[in-house]
């Protein structure tokens, strides 16, 4: 009875901490995953990692709607209501771009051994670390020199991840390359760009957090 008592006393804002932070450690997973399946020449073990990784997926998806409820269900939240719902989008979106640049290759039967395509997985992972230690951070806002140096480097590792892209899509376009696989891999390309850019969006939402409350 008194473990009842106590738990209706606890405040309700800080399930958001724990969802978010959920979040985050799966998309480091998914990321993590992303790497193993470009680096896999394999067709059938990457279908395998895909799977892995469209689990991964739905499980965001579900955090995501889990933070939406008790987004309605509480009227005390740990900061803004918009910044709440910026930063759970924008941490699905991060999920939803990196599983979808995993299923364009084995769907396209694309062969991930490609320059851009490595390093554009290796700076999504990077991204995505920084993302998750910035995330663990806002349980408590006091090391926000930890936050802010998260942030700068999800900036830089997307300004590498656009000449990245810049420079794979010359390299494309001056080789020989048949015209519907140089479509493939300029789509696959984008997709992994707009996922570096997903995590650069996580971080603007994070910063201004921080600024208006740490």
């Amino acid at each position: 009875m008194a473990s009842g008592i106590l738990k209706f006393f606890l405040p309700k804002d800080k399930v958001f901490y724990s969802l978010f932070e959920e979040a985050s450690q799966n998309l480091e997973a998914i990321a993590g995953k992303l790497v193993l399946c470009v680096n896999e020449s394999d067709y059938n073990k990457r279908a395998t990692i895909i799977k892995e990784m469209e689990d991964l997926e739905h499980q965001n998806d579900d955090l995501t709607h889990k933070i939406f409820v008790e987004l309605g269900r509480n009227f005390i939240t740990p900061f803004d209501r918009e910044d709440i719902h910026s930063l759970a989008t924008s941490l699905d979106d991060i999920a939803d771009y990196i599983y979808a640049s995993a299923k364009k290759i084995n769907f396209y039967k694309v062969d991930p051994n490609d320059s851009g395509i490595l390093k554009m997985a290796d700076a999504i992972h990077d991204a995505v670390l920084a993302v998750n230690a910035a995330v663990k951070e806002l349980r408590n806002l006091k090391n926000t020199q930890k936050i802010v140096e998260c942030v700068i480097k999800i900036n830089y590792v997307e300004n590498q991840a656009d000449d990245i892209f810049d420079l794979s899509i010359e390299k494309l376009f001056d080789s020989d390359i048949d015209a519907k696989d140089l479509i493939k891999k300029r789509e696959i390309y984008q997709i992994m760009e707009v996922a570096t850019d997903k995590c650069e969006d996580a971080g603007n939402v994070i910063e201004s957090i921080v600024v208006k409350y740490a």
